[in-house]
């Protein structure tokens, strides 16, 4: 939308539609900025509800997208200052929720040019990526995503947070560095596709086996010995192999039987979704969905979500007794 179209003579409807195209994009922008897809989605809902009654505000100096993500990130720092929650000391983030690949797939496709497509860099939803990123101040935070994987340029970030530019660039600079501190060595080795993967889907396919089967030690023999495991919301992380054996044994998973489960995606990501027979129901019921990282042929960390998130993630409410 060009600055030739002024909003303040666009009826309700037709503002509605402008702003929908952008939902997906400002979606997955607040959940960098976030970390969850819940305040996500209603950060987006207040967004469009800022636009609707400044747009007279908008003058058309920048596109109406651009003037979006400007209220978007605004909003989202409001959110933070009311309640920034702080990870824990074992630098886990309790509020982290996954986000699914099929959204993510809603995003238009464009050239490795062009905005949309670099707002969705792989490596920049991974949730190695968000963890870090949650670890930074807000401001930061907003500066490294808004310049870092947003492109923007460091001018028009001092303008939209009322700041200088040089005190934007220090914010990169810092930003930056928290997230070298945070952020794995390596990338992973997954791309959702192509014959390179092959090595990666057979890991993944022998992680799903032996967990159906709860056999601990065949799990075991798929990880780095740096693996590192965590639950949100449950506190509590747990860092290399022997810790990740010993916490499984404890907690009794050796003894679960009826298990069944289903590959399946989130940010950009393979994940195994487990079910667990429940015979009252005469089906199997969502249990947790484990994100897997991949690197150098071992699996280096999973991140397990419980059954609540099934629904966002597309994932069926039960799974029937065929096969069982």
């Amino acid at each position: 939308m060009g600055g030739d179209m002024r909003l303040a003579e666009v009826d309700e409807p037709a503002f509605t539609g402008l702003a929908e195209r952008h939902r997906r994009e400002l979606h997955v922008h607040c959940y960098r900025m976030l970390g969850s897809f819940e305040d996500a989605e209603d950060t987006v809902q207040e967004t469009f509800l800022r636009a609707w009654r400044r747009r007279e505000t908008f003058a058309g100096r920048s596109t109406f997208r651009a003037w979006l993500y400007r209220i978007a990130t605004n909003a989202c720092l409001d959110l933070l200052a009311r309640s920034r929650p702080e990870p824990a000391t074992g630098g886990e983030v309790r509020w982290l929720q996954p986000y699914p690949d099929r959204l993510l797939d809603e995003l238009p496709a464009g050239g490795a040019d062009e905005p949309e497509t670099v707002a969705v860099a792989r490596e920049t939803i991974e949730l190695a990526y968000v963890v870090a990123v949650q670890h930074l101040a807000p401001r930061p935070r907003a500066v490294l995503i808004l310049r870092d994987v947003l492109g923007w340029p460091a001018k028009d970030v001092a303008e939209l947070l009322g700041d200088s530019v040089n005190s934007v660039n220090s914010a990169l600079q810092r930003a930056r560095a928290g997230m070298r501190e945070h952020l794995p060595a390596e990338r992973q080795d997954w791309t959702g596709g192509g014959s390179e993967d092959a090595a990666t889907r057979e890991l993944v396919r022998r992680y799903t086996e032996a967990s159906v089967a709860t056999d601990v030690d065949a799990i075991a023999d798929l990880l780095r010995d740096d693996v590192r495991c965590s639950m949100p919301p449950t506190p509590g992380l747990c860092v290399g192999r022997d810790a990740v054996v010993k916490d499984w044994k404890e907690s009794g998973f050796e003894g679960m039987a009826g298990l069944r489960a289903m590959p399946t995606s989130a940010n950009r990501q393979p994940a195994v979704a487990v079910y667990q027979w429940q015979e009252g129901q005469d089906a199997y019921l969502p249990l947790t969905v484990d994100v897997l990282r991949l690197s150098g042929g071992a699996i280096t960390e999973i991140v397990t979500f419980h059954a609540d998130r099934f629904p966002r993630l597309g994932l069926p409410a039960r799974l029937p007794a065929d096969g069982r």
